[in-house]
């Protein structure tokens, strides 16, 4: 990943791969579950592309899940349809016991053959990027066992048990070390770390269970892979950016819906890459709102460094026209 501007910016969307699209659709039936899905490379591999072949985006992102993470430290995860992911939860020093002290390579194998698999078919000039959660928004499922609307189960832990909180948060920072050392290995450029709920923290807590851990990430990635291309996305920590993007050294910083565009395209050295950030329900709605907010975006950020995205995943209820519209508009972006 470059520091160069160019127009019209590279794009890729996060969530490109999935259930907005109909040939999507059909190939999910052919697993038990979701995480069968993810687990089943040939499956995997084909979701991975499915977006790129439609739409002919810059990058594909590898189709997987955060959460292979925590299972791949003996917590139990399941998908309930229409409800979303399951674990058992960790909630006291007996249940942080069972968690393996390293991350299984093995249980992780079926990602390192869809990244392979990927690799042979993507075009030359289309990247590959691998991910992983942030210890912050992973540990928010483990400890609560579900999606959690504030974050409150893990919130509370943290502070009535620091030192469990924190064993738990370097159990997940060496584990995230590892599986994207690994992702490089099998074949990504670059790799993005999610901090879906950055955002709920308070200040100083933000500073320990979401900067410093990231930072250690990355750290320890690059004494792996010096070279190591790494975009940050902590969502909803507007407030924290510039130190997060000084202090974690990231190629390039993801931004929110909420974040406005000509704000961070003054704030940022342009040696930092920003990607972002329109609203996915723009995109949904598509009109007026779809070419207002992509003109609003393209204009702040032309002269820098940027690659084009949504501020968050791309929503299922999005029409498909509505992405090749974006992409014809992106693509001719001088006109906008």
């Amino acid at each position: 990943m470059g520091g160069e501007a160019c127009f019209p910016p590279p794009v890729w969307l996060m969530r490109q791969a999935g259930r907005y699209l109909p040939e999507y659709q059909a190939i999910r039936a052919k697993a038990p579950s979701f995480l069968d899905f993810c687990y089943t490379p040939a499956l995997a591999a084909e979701a991975t592309l499915q977006p790129v072949r439609r739409f002919g985006f810059d990058a594909a992102i590898l189709f997987s899940d955060i959460l292979v993470v925590p299972d791949a430290l003996g917590q139990k995860v399941h998908f309930e349809p229409n409800e979303g992911p399951k674990l058992n939860p960790i909630v006291t020093r007996q249940d942080f016991a069972k968690l393996t002290e390293k991350i299984d390579r093995n249980r992780l194998s079926p990602v390192f053959e869809t990244i392979e698999r990927v690799k042979q078919s993507l075009p030359d000039e289309v990247a590959l990027i691998g991910f992983c959660g942030a210890p912050w928004t992973l540990a928010c499922y483990m400890i609560a066992g579900k999606s959690s609307p504030d974050q409150a189960p893990a919130r509370l832990l943290a502070y009535r048990d620091r030192d469990l909180f924190q064993d738990l948060v370097g159990r997940l920072v060496q584990a995230s070390i590892d599986y994207l050392a690994w992702q490089i290995e099998a074949g990504v450029e670059a790799v993005q770390i999610f901090d879906t709920w950055a955002g709920v923290l308070p200040f100083a807590e933000f500073e320990q269970w979401c900067l410093a851990p990231v930072e250690a990430i990355v750290a320890g990635l690059r004494l792996r892979h010096k070279n190591a291309c790494v975009i940050g996305f902590p969502k909803g920590a507007w407030a924290h950016l510039m130190d997060f993007a000084a202090r974690t050294r990231i190629n390039a910083l993801g931004l929110d819906s909420t974040i406005d565009p000509c704000w961070a395209a003054k704030t940022f050295n342009h040696g930092l890459v920003l990607q972002g950030n329109l609203d996915p329900l723009a995109l949904a709605a598509g009109g007026t709102a779809l070419e207002a907010g992509m003109r609003g975006i393209l204009s702040a950020f032309r002269g820098r460094p940027h690659i084009f995205n949504l501020g968050h995943g791309i929503l299922p209820q999005t029409p498909v026209h509505h992405v090749a519209l974006m992409l014809d508009l992106l693509r001719r972006g001088a006109s906008l």
